[in-house]
């Protein structure tokens, strides 16, 4: 099994497209000597060059990003609402009793925070309590 790395990958989506190195570079506003040291992995692409590989060619940005910068992998799957279609933090918030007591958050009030947990992902069991503070505010000024 062969690793995928940004390069390989690159170049597999240039061929399929049947562009030389200096074509691409041209499309993507580069040297073709850039191309051929991200092909070769001995350069890391700037975020707006990634943006512009993956549109000429036509690949998941996402993915060659996280190619290009592994680190960047936790941040994505972070952003990203869970898997089964559920969102991770409103769990996480509803089985936090400290918090829930902390805030002194009534159950109209977890009514309407597991509705905007329905309707819009929530990224941090925290942001719930914001949202929880600006619904009080709200209320108190009507």
């Amino acid at each position: 099994m062969i690793k995928r790395t940004l390069g390989s990958v690159v170049k597999e989506a240039r061929h399929g497209a049947r562009m030389t190195q200096r074509e691409l570079a041209t499309a993507v506003g580069v040297k073709a000597s850039h191309i051929a040291y991200i092909e070769n992995g001995h350069r890391k692409p700037s975020i707006s060059l990634i943006n512009r590989l993956g549109e000429t060619l036509g690949l998941d940005t996402k993915e060659l990003l996280v190619l290009a910068h592994p680190e960047a992998k936790q941040i994505i799957d972070s952003a990203r609402p869970s898997a089964k279609g559920g969102d991770g933090a409103w769990p996480q918030f509803v089985s936090n009793q400290a918090l829930l007591g902390r805030h002194a958050i009534t159950r109209g009030e977890l009514k309407i925070l597991k509705q905007v947990a329905v309707l819009e992902h929530v990224a941090h069991p925290g942001h719930f309590v914001f949202i929880r503070n600006a619904i009080r505010q709200a209320a108190a000024q009507t």
